[in-house]
């Protein structure tokens, strides 16, 4: 079995279902690894070690979870609704967009997103750990790296000469209140036409230390002002048509390189995105001087948290953003049966514009806070701990 993602939800779903499963269970932060894995599985000489060694590695990891989770205490939603993070909006600057409603892009151009490119990801899917440009001169990984790095750029090339890549996005901004404590209502000229629903951390902490959700962010209904917010999609098209003519060459590398670099493109498409996004069409942010570096350390302002993320793990929101947006009719992005984005090379996500909204980890949340979720989404119990498994604090 294995499981694929960078985030540690997919990691603690492998650890939990290696104790029920007698074979390999194993967890990658990125598809690329997938082939090197596999190959050592199917190894005769290698794979009865591998096995063994992950399942010890993943012992250790559920043991010293446990350690964790027994020096943890949890509030009630309703304490930590009280406990929220407060935002003067008496005085809390809310900029109307210059442009509200749904756009599409697709007149969109390859070698316009290249300086948005985050290369450090790209390495760290080939199981080369360091940043870039460091990476390049590192003692014990450098050479190779290097070597890695001027494939990339020559394919890059390539794929820019040829267009052999597609880039679109659609994203769309709102009139916004937040409404029941964690729900935030959009709205087109006054009218609801989504709710999305967010998680509050439970975690008990010191006096004075909020208990955050996203919703603390907008503007709740009773203060009687029109807050804002985004959400957007953004995918790259042809990775798999170009990474399949590779692979009828028997050339795996190559097939590999060309869905790194297009899910680096997809990231650089959703940085150049919220770049516009700030300085343009919302425009809250319009003197905007950053550096790709700057970008990559997300230093601007506002936040740009995506179904899947430490603050908002539950990955059903991604539903609410395409009925909002109407993502596959109007961008051809598809939803799989278990919330993946089809093509693989898309991310989709929110814009938060106040200047104190900030990325946070949900962390467990407990029962009675599942229970509510439940009743505000309109689903049952059981299909939300399915979703929230990963974050029920009993595990």
């Amino acid at each position: 079995i294995l499981f694929v993602g960078s985030s540690d939800v997919y990691k603690r779903q492998a650890v939990k279902i290696d104790t029920q499963y007698k074979n390999a269970v194993v967890h990658v932060n990125d598809a690329s690894r997938a082939v090197t894995v596999v190959g050592d599985l199917l190894n005769k000489k290698t794979s009865t070690q591998y096995v063994s060694n992950i399942k010890k590695e993943y012992e250790v990891f559920r043991e010293n979870f446990l350690k964790r989770a027994k020096t943890k205490s949890y509030t009630s939603i309703g304490e930590a609704r009280n406990r929220k993070f407060k935002i003067d909006w008496e005085t809390s600057n809310i900029t109307k967009p210059k442009e509200l409603g749904i756009q599409t892009l697709e007149q969109l151009s390859l070698k316009e997103l290249v300086p948005f490119i985050d290369w450090s990801p790209f390495f760290r899917s080939w199981d080369l750990h360091g940043r870039y440009p460091d990476i390049l001169t590192d003692e014990i990984v450098g050479e190779q790296a290097t070597s890695l790095f001027a494939d990339a750029q020559e394919m890059l090339q390539e794929i820019i000469t040829k267009q052999a890549l597609k880039p679109k996005a659609i994203f769309g901004l709102f009139e916004a209140n937040t409404i029941n404590d964690d729900d935030i209502s959009i709205q087109k000229k006054g009218k609801e036409i989504g709710v999305f629903r967010t998680l509050r951390q439970q975690l008990k902490k010191r006096e004075g230390i909020p208990n955050i959700a996203l919703a603390d962010f907008i503007a709740p209904k009773e203060t009687n002002k029109t807050d804002y917010m985004g959400a957007f999609c953004v995918g790259i098209y042809g990775a798999q048509e170009l990474a399949d003519r590779y692979k009828l060459k028997e050339d795996d590398y190559n097939a590999i390189m060309a869905q790194a670099i297009a899910d680096r493109f997809a990231e650089a498409l959703a940085e150049y995105l919220h770049k516009q996004v700030r300085t343009r069409h919302w425009g809250y942010d319009r003197d905007e001087g950053l550096s790709n570096d700057d970008l990559i350390k997300e230093s601007y302002k506002g936040i740009r948290p995506a179904p899947g993320y430490p603050a908002c793990p539950d990955h059903l929101e991604k539903e609410t953003i395409w009925e909002v947006l109407k993502v596959e009719e109007n961008l051809g992005v598809t939803l799989t049966e278990s919330l993946a984005m089809w093509p693989a090379a898309a991310v989709s996500g929110y814009y938060f514009a106040n200047k104190e909204a900030k990325y946070f980890g949900l962390g467990k949340i407990t029962d009675d806070q599942v229970t509510d979720f439940a009743t505000r989404k309109g689903i049952t119990k059981e299909k939300a701990e399915k979703w929230l498994h990963p974050n029920l604090a009993e595990e």
